[in-house]
């Protein structure tokens, strides 16, 4: 049979494999469509514990915009296209909430505003990339934990901010949206630092908030918000990017709201974990191995012991940030970058600790435009051709090994 797997924006690789071997290919699950403009505009007419969005937006203060950077699917430009008009003649800037990612591009842009939007926007000066490491921060005090936290002085000196976000499963702070607008979102590099070390702890993983200290902080740390007035957009998207359900309001009310549809959509039950497992991640999530890993860690769950997991993804523009890319690489075996990290821990680090657990008990491949060099550089198995990749772990495993596919790796969170 033959199995279409996204690659890139617009490529697609087929997959050729024997039916018997195939234990199924787990998408996020099927929901009914929705119309999407009634949707997001009842979400703003009903939110919960906060004014109207009219009231809200109602001043003559500046109104901070936070939205998400070019590596997230959040349906950003259909918010806009409801919101915009109100907002367009108002004192306010966007905030590209890009946490320690680059900076944004052209496309990435136009694909976050829309074509028409981010001209208006950019012509007008209104878009600013948040810069972990250059921008000027205030410090606004401590979570529980210990964590400073430093925010973009244009948010923290904000009276009014709009977080716009999406919900789903992430890999150590249980799910996206909410918190992540202000930390990781636009908060400074060693603010985000000292969060991310938490995600060493083995409770901070996919869907578990309760116990997650990188959540836990994450929540503990919004309390220093307490002068900001925030109306959030959360949304929950379905497999096809198109928008799901939509929750307004308080910050983290509408994040918890939106949490039980995310789970409707992105949690799958499988039969029994297998032998290979085979995760993608696609757009725009494949946009470097730094983001791609994701569909690594959610791929694990799938995978039994000694198995084979093969990670599909282009990884459009690289390795990504260099601090986890340069641990791994200076480490012989996984063992010994997880022997590194307990020494001293720097922010990708905890995406090295990830990768090179998962190293300890499974063989871990890779399906990417990245050179061999670099895929041999962070232990992962190099190729580029999918078919052959499959190919030579049916070999090792057997005519009858068991295969599992995750067209949306990235998102994607098998149970048994």
């Amino acid at each position: 049979m033959q199995i279409p797997i996204s690659y890139g924006k617009d490529g697609v690789l087929k997959l050729s494999l024997d039916e018997k071997n195939l234990l199924g290919v787990f998408n996020p699950n099927p929901v009914a469509k929705m119309d999407e403009t009634a949707l997001i505009a009842h979400a703003l007419s009903n939110p919960i514990n906060q004014k109207s969005f009219d009231e809200f937006i109602d001043t003559d203060e500046k109104i901070v915009i936070i939205v998400n950077d070019g590596t997230r699917p959040t349906p950003t430009a259909k918010i806009l296209k409801q919101i915009y008009p109100k907002l367009k003649d108002k004192k306010k800037i966007f905030i590209i909430a890009t946490g320690c990612h680059r900076a944004g591009t052209q496309d990435e842009y136009e694909m976050i505003f829309s074509k028409e939007i981010y001209a208006e926007l950019a012509a007008k000066g209104e878009v600013h990339d948040h810069d972990a490491k250059h921008d000027e921060m205030i410090f606004l005090g401590e979570s529980k934990n210990g964590t400073q936290m430093y925010l973009n002085k244009i948010v923290a000196q904000a009276k009014k901010v709009i977080a716009i976000g999406s919900v789903e499963p992430h890999y150590f702070a249980g799910y996206t949206g909410g918190r992540k607008s202000f930390l990781p979102g636009t908060a400074s590099y060693e603010t985000i630092t000292q969060n991310h070390k938490l995600a060493l702890s083995p409770d901070a993983q996919a869907l578990k908030l309760d116990g997650n200290p990188v959540h836990e902080d994450m929540i503990d740390a919004m309390k220093v918000l307490s002068h900001i007035d925030v109306f959030a957009i959360m949304s929950v998207l379905d497999s096809e990017h198109g928008v799901y359900y939509a929750g307004t309001g308080d910050l983290n009310d509408s994040f918890y709201d939106c949490i039980k549809k995310a789970d409707e959509v992105f949690c799958v039950q499988i039969p029994q974990k297998a032998d290979i497992v085979i995760s993608v991640a696609p757009y725009p999530m494949d946009v470097d191995l730094y983001q791609a890993q994701k569909a690594l860690d959610n791929g694990k769950l799938a995978l039994a012991e000694d198995g084979i997991l093969i990670m599909v993804a282009k990884c459009r523009t690289g390795i990504g940030p260099r601090p986890f890319f340069e641990l791994m690489a200076s480490a012989p075996t996984p063992q010994e970058v997880l022997e590194k990290i307990r020494k001293e821990f720097h922010l990708g680090y905890h995406k090295a600790a990830k990768m090179a657990e998962i190293s300890l008990w499974a063989q871990t491949w890779a399906v990417s435009d990245l050179s061999d060099e670099e895929m041999k550089s962070v232990h992962l198995k190099p190729y580029h051709d999918l078919q052959i990749a499959l190919n030579d772990a049916l070999a090792q495993k057997g005519a009858d090994a068991k295969i599992i596919v995750l067209p949306f790796g990235s998102m994607t969170v098998p149970k048994v």
